[in-house]
């Protein structure tokens, strides 16, 4: 196992979706590869330039019609043009719905648990 995979405390899922992420008027079309409860990985059409590491976006994920999961973040590390994101603040109709997403695609309602200590434990 890497380093990387060692030190991670949240689990994540992959799931390919089309999200928006923004900040004030602008707007970035983007693909969602993974999302866990602390972050997601975007890919976006080209390389990232925002240089204001310490800036908040608001990154929305729509399931259905009825169904957003919006979360504010940060950026954590940047490769190109897939930048991981810090899940900074997310409303509690929000993670009600990205609970359950994680745990319908864990399929492990154990290692949810854990998730849920960490990110208790992180903050």
């Amino acid at each position: 196992m890497s380093e990387n995979n060692e030190q991670r405390h949240f689990h994540r899922i992959f799931y390919k979706s089309q999200v928006t992420l923004s900040h004030e008027s602008m707007q970035w079309p983007c693909e969602l590869i993974d999302i866990s409860l602390h972050g997601c990985l975007l890919r976006f059409d080209k390389a990232w330039e925002q240089n204001n590491l310490e800036m908040l976006y608001t990154l929305t994920l729509e399931l259905s019609e009825e169904t957003l999961i919006t979360m504010s973040v940060s950026v954590s590390h940047v490769i190109d043009n897939e930048v991981g994101f810090k899940c900074e603040h997310i409303d509690l109709d929000s993670i009600s719905t990205l609970r359950r997403l994680v745990e319908l695609n864990l399929g492990d309602s154990q290692l949810l648990e854990r998730d849920l200590i960490a990110l208790t434990q992180a903050g």
